[in-house]
């Protein structure tokens, strides 16, 4: 059974490219959140080249290691706003180092 997931483009007033997440990422559908994630990177690759990419995660309820996963690679093209909840997994698995993070 796969998890509830929805995402969105969008874009700021300032053009940075957003991909909001909602719902919960896992084994069930990282794949469906690791496409998309690359279709955002590749689709705007010279904003994105400059870290332009937000990944906005504040309506994430659960992220396990295959979501984690799918960060990864995107690391130095991403940025990421995740709310308490999700931080201190960020700070373990080391993305935190790798890429900026933000609270609402």
């Amino acid at each position: 059974m796969t998890t509830a997931l929805s995402l969105a483009n969008s874009r700021r007033p300032d053009g940075t490219r957003v991909l909001t997440v909602i719902g919960e990422i896992d084994m069930s559908n990282a794949a469906t959140f690791a496409a998309a994630l690359t279709d955002a990177v590749d689709t705007d690759f010279e904003a994105v080249d400059a870290g332009h990419l937000v990944v906005d995660l504040t309506a994430v309820e659960y992220l396990d290691s295959a979501g984690l996963a799918a960060l990864f690679p995107h690391a130095e093209r991403i940025q990421l706003v995740v709310t308490p909840l999700l931080e201190p997994l960020l700070t373990i698995s080391g993305l935190a180092d790798l890429t900026t993070v933000h609270r609402p």
